[in-house]
């Protein structure tokens, strides 16, 4: 099924101030957080929670996680290789950006056919293994505001 060009991107971090970027299987050279695919009548909140669960394993309604949405919304074009996912003539995608802070002891799960592998990265070097700009600009924020919640 051909999708929309509507997506979430949730950053998560640990308490220790570290990002989790994770491998995608159909392309070992980009790292990233956790994305997806917003489903038709499913809010972008509702995808995130899924999306969390899907790649990472992390289950945050029994873990009583919350996800907080940035209200931030990126617009960014799909790349061409991408593009036979979604429906046609889609060339742009809207991506609705959250943010997740878990304990350092948290586990991860990974989804074996959409990554091969993650770490957790410190901010700098997070920033270095991201392709995305999106992704980077999510993780500058989300490192400059929770800053003063995690010392």
């Amino acid at each position: 099924m051909l999708r929309d060009p509507y997506s979430v991107l949730v950053v998560i971090q640990n308490t220790q101030n570290q990002f989790l970027v994770m491998q995608r299987a159909d392309d070992p050279s980009f790292w990233q957080s956790v994305t997806g695919g917003i489903e038709q009548n499913e809010t972008a909140l509702a995808c995130a929670y899924r999306e969390v669960l899907e790649e990472t394993g992390i289950n945050c309604l029994e873990q009583g996680m919350r996800i907080d949405d940035l209200n931030i919304t990126n617009h960014y074009e799909i790349r061409p290789q991408w593009r036979s996912r979604y429906k046609p003539n889609c060339t742009i995608n809207t991506e609705f950006v959250f943010h997740l802070l878990v304990p350092v002891t948290q586990s991860i799960v990974l989804h074996p056919d959409e990554h091969l592998a993650y770490k957790w990265l410190n901010y700098q070097d997070t920033l270095e293994i991201l392709w995305s700009d999106s992704n980077k600009q999510a993780i500058t924020y989300c490192y400059e505001h929770t800053m003063c919640k995690l010392i």
